[in-house]
């Protein structure tokens, strides 16, 4: 009789929801997350293609869209389709992540019973998969929904190729049909997250076992009772039986691979991912010791981070000590390759699939990351888990195993919990990696951005300067810190990190406007409109830019050119405050108060914090003797910004015109102490009979 194990399909049903709904509830806590400000801004928060939602308009420029340096099509459509569906609320977005993984703990689970027939190491592996603490960062972080989409897609090719399998030993009219969703599969995979280029070498390695498809003679897979339960029976003989028929049954796929490969290095060439600045021996050796880490973590999950420096050259000694560890491991698996062919598949798995993302050809800052791990892992959990459950099946003590496995799961949960609280917000996900890494400059810039944003501009700039201590050259950390001396008034001391930077991104198009805006700010009006030029020769919807050289124009007395850029500017974001309040100022040189009016009203409604366009509507409302509407324009502006003489000024006079002479009094005195010796000022007072007092 077959165990209900093997082929009871209520049970697999059951243990498919235990997993999918105890991963759900696992990674529940990300969902009362923040967005981050690291690669959140590129993805979602920052991209007017993806806010604006989902559209045909979108689709067609997600398929075709160079964005983040990746070509991912499917993942672009995915976050369109949450902000139509949750707008910019991050819970929306964070619940959207955690369903796929959770879905993908339950796919994986199917794959690998219909794989190898084995239930309970199948339904461990996937538990292991879903829960261990290195996924943390692929779930938690919304920019790396790219991860779990692609997983989705890669456990589906799994399932269903499979199914092609089964169907060619039945010699089953319909197993191309099969073949061919694998293959839609694959591509949609690829349009989620390129790295699924290797899966066509996972799928070999799957045919030389669990399914037992090449001439080789291994033993039936671990893990049921009898034979007949825990084994897909070897396939009758065919051409595909060769190895290559099998690798020929594979070329569409690595047709398949070999487009999404040229696509993607393009891209990131393209977009500068790509550096070329580490030789070819330190990326090599990085890549030596990466392997070696991530199987450390795997075992002791602790000081997990969102990214690891790069630390250039290893000392040799680690290089080699990590070499050695590889080599011991292959040996070991090359071994018990007859007896135990897990052990090979399962570490070919994992350094096959490693290899896009081991830094090889390096792409990004990071020595390593977490969210590598999200399939590469599945090869070392395979491997462990079936050693295990042998190890149990062969001591006899099957229940005492299981319960360690279930106390190293529970574990594994805990820590998993634990690490999805670094994800909260910026701040504490940065906190956190610079307290377990050392020279992580871009912790510290991102955290100083973070900071800047919640008004800590001198804690801001702090962290700022700490991460050019460690990298002068790093581009980031100088426009960031530029923009946080710009925002503190001082341009001059703003300008040589934005001219640092560009010597890093001479290209970067952010980076000039901020220059540009600086060197306006000092009146060195020329060069400001050659960077802002730059900018928009480039991107002439370059929203900034437009609002920029807009008010450059003005000043250089051509403010109807101005204008024009500022309604061009207002036509692609008609919600920017900025552009409003700059509109209103050139529109108040040509002499159109109302309309100067109204876009400062305008500016006020769309950000209710900057004192400015208060000030400016309550001032034109005195030259249009409108003193009571004026008033409370101007105790706005006076109460976002105590420190502000010319407002106080304003106000004392409209309260004059309206009679209120004891209120204008106090006003002009409060302006007088923040600006003493104001003749006008003093005038009024005089006028009023109140006496002249600093």
């Amino acid at each position: 009789m077959t165990p209900p194990a093997a082929n009871a399909p209520g049970l697999r049903r059951i243990v498919a929801v235990i997993l999918v709904v105890g991963t759900f509830l696992l990674f529940a806590r990300a969902i009362g997350h923040d967005f981050v400000n690291y690669d959140d801004p590129d993805y979602v928060t920052e991209n007017p293609q993806v806010q604006a939602g989902l559209s045909l308009a979108g689709i067609r420029w997600a398929l075709t869209a160079a964005e983040a340096s990746n070509w991912h099509p499917l993942t672009w459509i995915s976050h369109q389709a949450d902000v139509a569906l949750f707008g910019m609320n991050p819970r929306g977005h964070h619940a959207t992540s955690v369903l796929w993984h959770a879905l993908n703990a339950g796919l994986a689970f199917l794959a690998l019973w219909r794989l190898t027939r084995a239930l309970w190491p199948s339904a461990w592996v996937a538990a292991w998969f879903a829960w261990h603490p290195q996924r943390v960062e692929s779930v938690a972080w919304v920019a790396e929904r790219k991860d779990v989409l692609s997983g989705f897609f890669f456990f589906a090719v799994l399932w269903l190729y499979a199914g092609y399998v089964e169907r060619r030993r039945e010699r089953a009219r319909r197993a191309w049909l099969w073949y061919g969703l694998a293959l839609v599969a694959f591509a949609l995979g690829l349009m989620a997250k390129p790295m699924l280029v290797t899966l066509p070498c996972v799928l070999l390695l799957l045919d030389v076992w669990p399914l037992r498809r090449t001439p080789l003679t291994l033993p039936p897979v671990a893990g049921g009772s009898k034979p007949a339960a825990r084994t897909v029976a070897p396939p009758p003989p065919s051409s595909g039986d060769s190895w290559l028929g099998l690798v020929i049954e594979k070329v569409p796929y690595f047709g398949l691979v070999l487009i999404s490969a040229l696509v993607t290095y393009r891209v990131q060439q393209a977009g500068g991912s790509v550096s070329a600045a580490l030789p070819l021996g330190d990326r090599v050796g990085n890549a030596i010791v990466s392997v070696v880490r991530y199987l450390w973590q795997f075992v002791l999950p602790f000081d997990l981070a969102v990214l690891y420096p790069h630390p250039g050259a290893w000392p040799a000694r680690q290089v080699i000590a990590a070499g050695s560890v590889i080599a011991a491991l292959s040996a070991v698996v090359l071994w018990q390759w007859r007896r135990r062919p897990w052990l090979a598949i399962g570490w070919c798995w994992y350094l096959g699939m490693l290899v896009p993302v081991s830094g090889l050809v390096q792409v990004g800052l990071q020595a390593m990351a977490d969210r590598y791990t999200y399939l590469p892992m599945v090869g070392v959990a395979l491997a462990v888990l079936w050693t295990a459950t042998e190890l149990a099946a062969s001591s006899g003590a099957r229940r005492t195993w299981a319960v360690a496995g279930v106390v190293v799961l529970g574990l594994g949960a805990v820590r998993t919990w634990q690490q999805l609280g670094v994800w909260r917000d910026s701040f504490t996900l940065f906190d956190h990696a610079l307290a377990v890494t050392k020279g992580n400059y871009v912790a510290h810039d991102n955290r100083g951005y973070h900071l800047s944003k919640t008004g800590r501009l001198d804690e801001a700039i702090a962290d700022y300067r700490r991460s050019l201590a460690i990298n002068p050259a790093y581009m980031n950390a100088n426009n960031n810190l530029g923009h946080a001396l710009a925002e503190q008034g001082k341009p001059a001391e703003a300008i040589p990190h934005y001219r640092r930077a560009l010597e890093a991104q001479p290209v970067n198009l952010e980076v000039r406007n901020n220059l540009a805006n600086a060197l306006s700010d000092l009146n060195q009006l020329a060069e400001a409109m050659e960077h802002y030029e730059f900018v928009l020769a480039r991107r002439p919807d370059h929203v900034n830019a437009l609002n920029g050289s807009g008010v450059v124009l003005a000043m250089q007395g051509k403010p109807a050119d101005g204008k024009a850029r500022l309604e061009r500017a207002l036509q692609l974001k008609p919600d920017n405050p900025s552009a409003h309040s700059n509109l209103g100022n050139v529109c108040h040189m040509l002499g159109d108060r109302e309309a100067a009016i109204r876009h400062y009203r305008r500016a006020t409604e769309l950000n209710p914090r900057e004192p400015f366009p208060f000030f400016l509507i309550g001032t034109l409302l005195n030259q249009q003797e409108k003193f009571a509407e004026a008033v409370p324009a101007l105790k706005q502006a006076i109460a976002l910004r105590p420190t502000n003489p010319d407002a106080l000024t304003q106000l004392g006079l409209a309260l004059a015109r309206l009679g209120r002479i004891e209120e204008a009094v106090k006003a002009w005195r409060a302006a007088l102490q923040q600006r003493p010796g104001d003749a006008q000022v003093q005038a009024w007072l005089q006028a009023v009979g109140a006496g002249a007092r600093p």
